[in-house]
């Protein structure tokens, strides 16, 4: 029993060390949330495009050498 307590109380303690750090953090403004929103979607849209034309080009070539 004394082990369960004393796990409990490790657990508590560390919740209450997260509450203390999650405190001292900044966070973002609604307006700089959606800014990185935007940037975030933006880059993804970018890459998944050149990929998608990458591997178009890439599957092209090699089925012209595999001819």
């Amino acid at each position: 029993m004394e082990k369960i307590r004393a796990w409990v109380g490790a657990v508590r303690t560390f919740f209450d060390e997260v509450r203390q750090e999650l405190k001292k953090c900044s966070w973002p403004t609604w307006g700089e949330l959606k800014e990185s929103t935007v940037v975030v979607i933006v880059s993804v849209v970018i890459l998944s495009a050149f990929v998608g034309v990458s591997d178009f080009v890439l599957n092209s070539v090699l089925k012209l050498v595999l001819r």
